[in-house]
């Protein structure tokens, strides 16, 4: 079994992404384009003005597959989150804690209950987990937005079982798509072109990918 994908978009984006097995996401901000989704896939955060509460009563609104607890900046973060992490499990079938201090890396294994997937950021313009991915060995792995040619790389070390993606959006708008390699202008143009070719190469490029652990939906 391949890793779960999720996309945090338009419904247009939704709908083009879930005919190929893409499951829906939206940060707890902003739920208005998954209403009429049969189940929320993948509930974000607004991690630079978290409110717990609010993400607390989405998740116990949409009951999500998978929601992300709070980034753990520094290990002194680390007992809220976790304690934070078990309130949102009530509500989600799995709850990702998102580990960004060095100093958490010895240890990590022991630090976050096996129970917790844990979340590797990759880098971007927003942020990046600073931790080496030999820090997460033996650990369940989603991968938190980025280049999908990053996330492909960083799976060759880590042991990902979901990702949520969606720069081939931002591309898309001006035009390009994601050829399975790198993002180019599109050979015949056009937003839905882009969206649907984007959406193709990526899971192409996670065909031979095997889940040893995968999520259970």
């Amino acid at each position: 079994m391949s890793v779960l994908k999720f996309v945090a978009h338009s419904e247009l984006v939704l709908r083009i992404a879930s005919q190929r097995g893409w499951l829906p996401a939206a940060r707890y901000t902003n739920l208005r384009d998954v209403r009429t989704c049969d189940r929320l896939g993948f509930l974000d955060i607004e991690w630079r003005n978290y409110s717990f509460p609010a993400h607390l009563a989405a998740a116990r609104s949409t009951q999500p597959l998978v929601t992300v607890a709070r980034d753990i900046e520094r290990s002194d973060e680390l007992p809220r989150a976790l304690d934070q992490a078990q309130e949102l499990a009530r509500h989600a079938t799995y709850v990702v804690v998102v580990p960004k201090d060095p100093s958490l890396a010895d240890g990590l294994a022991q630090l976050i209950p096996p129970h917790l997937l844990v979340g590797y950021s990759v880098p971007s313009r927003y942020g990046a987990t600073r931790l080496s991915p030999a820090a997460f060995s033996g650990r369940r792995v989603h991968l938190l937005g980025g280049r999908p040619d990053t996330q492909r790389r960083l799976a060759d070390v880590l042991e990902v079982v979901s990702i949520d993606c969606n720069r081939f959006t931002l591309d898309a708008r001006y035009g390009d798509y994601f050829d399975g390699q790198r993002f180019r202008p599109h050979p015949r143009g056009g937003y839905r072109r882009c969206l649907r070719d984007s959406v193709r190469n990526i899971d192409t490029l996670w065909k031979r990918y095997s889940v040893a652990q995968p999520l259970e939906v």
